[in-house]
């Protein structure tokens, strides 16, 4: 009598199991294919992006979805090129190229060349999860807010958006930060300590617990939180040095994100996490992901130093 074979599937499998339904696990863990035209996005024309299903890494954007006519969610390019990895598929009796995500390795699909750029990303929906355009912002892809604000699509972003930041003496911080565009405003300050109404004298050898920082005013409209940090925060000093920015000794120098809600910590740890994978950097992040506390301004002759001051001290570059 003839057996089916058993499948056995790895750990992190299993847990997979329970959180996917039959068709998504079948689909990205066993490189199954969904039916055409009866799946869920073959035919949807939303304005938004398309993250794995497993990992919420973005992938696909409806900016470059097009209809085949093959019943399969198609796009000439991905949203993120890194985020795709492609592999030589000889199954079927057939030569093709697969598709998969390179965090979470699920299977995606196939690729084509016979699209109307010359590629086609023929993706199964059962890979993918939709984030509508009007969800990008509270559902923490806020990065791609600016694309389709400039394409005439509205989201959920709203006017403005605070976040404080820490990474070294603060006059060169706001110096860069002040110039970015998008950036409302900047002003330079004390936080994360136990003192209560610090001067610039109480923070130094670590007295106050406080950090410089600088406390920043944003619209989301044109620059996405994830881009300020990952773009700008994590170029202009050293995350690697604890309470230590170049000459500069002591935790009032730490590396330091004072998230405002926990949207805003999940994009933290997710970018902290890339750069450190990112490999530009020898040596472990160390940056600290930490609750906002109350902000004090510093006194007004470190408003602007280096703007009063041209020529002033500074260890804040953008590295490449």
């Amino acid at each position: 009598m003839n057996e089916t074979p058993k499948i056995y599937l790895k750990p992190e499998q299993i847990q997979l199991k329970q959180n996917l339904n039959t068709e998504q696990f079948r689909v990205t863990q066993q490189c199954g294919t969904e039916p055409a035209f009866n799946n869920a996005y073959w035919n949807n024309h939303a304005p938004g992006i398309y993250v794995d299903i497993v990992s919420g890494e973005p992938l696909f954007s409806s900016l470059h979805k097009f209809d085949s006519g093959t019943g399969w969610p198609s796009f000439t390019q991905p949203l993120e090129p890194d985020h795709i990895a492609s592999t030589h598929d000889t199954s079927h009796g057939m030569q093709r190229i697969e598709v998969r995500s390179r965090d979470a390795d699920s299977h995606l699909g196939h690729l084509f060349n016979d699209g109307p750029s010359g590629k086609r990303y023929c993706i199964n929906s059962a890979s993918l999860r939709f984030i509508p355009a009007d969800k990008l912002w509270s559902q923490g892809y806020g990065r791609y807010v600016p694309t389709f604000e400039a394409n005439g699509i509205n989201t959920d972003a709203p006017d403005h958006e605070l976040i404080v930041l820490a990474g070294g003496c603060f006059w060169g911080m706001q110096d860069i930060l002040r110039k970015i565009p998008g950036v409302i405003s900047t002003r330079v300050g004390y936080t994360g300590g136990h003192l209560e109404n610090p001067r610039y004298e109480d923070t130094h050898n670590s007295k106050s617990g406080h950090a410089e920082s600088v406390e920043i005013i944003f619209d989301p409209h044109k620059l996405s939180y994830e881009d300020l940090l990952q773009n700008w925060f994590f170029r202009m000093h050293d995350p690697t040095t604890k309470d230590r920015q170049g000459n500069d000794h002591g935790s009032q120098y730490r590396s330091a994100i004072f998230y405002q809600s926990p949207l805003q910590q999940a994009v933290a740890e997710r970018v902290k996490r890339a750069v450190d994978k990112s490999g530009k950097w020898k040596k472990p992040v160390v940056t600290e992901i930490v609750p906002a506390r109350k902000f004090y301004p510093a006194e007004d002759y470190h408003q602007d130093y280096l703007a009063k001051n041209p020529g002033g001290y500074t260890c804040h570059y953008l590295r490449d």
